[in-house]
């Protein structure tokens, strides 16, 4: 995740480290969280299921879609276009699973 903040405009990662900045980057964050537990096998289900795509709304009630982009990489996409790859799947954590994306997706 570090790689996708330093790939931000200049200045952006460090506004919104600022105190100030607080409930932005809380939104910033959130708009990167799913509630479920959606491992690399349960995304690949939805985007069969949604023929090719899958829409799923963030913690911050937003949606992203997810598309396969070959055998073993799916793309997510935001509301505005931007798209990331999955670059690394199902990072287990306690609290649910992690995927590594190589861009940060502003709403």
């Amino acid at each position: 995740m570090n790689d996708a903040f330093e790939n931000l405009p200049a200045g952006t990662a460090e506004n919104l480290l600022k105190p100030e900045n607080k409930a932005t980057l809380t939104a910033v964050l959130t708009y990167h969280v799913l509630a479920g537990n959606y491992d690399f096998a349960a995304l690949e289900k939805e985007i069969k299921a949604g023929k090719g795509k899958a829409t799923l709304k963030t913690v911050a009630v937003e949606n992203l879609t997810f598309m396969m982009n070959g055998p073993r990489n799916i793309t997510v996409t935001d509301k505005n276009g931007n798209t990331a790859n999955i670059t690394a799947y199902d990072v287990r954590q306690k609290n649910g699973v992690i995927h590594i994306i190589d861009k940060v997706l502003l709403h």
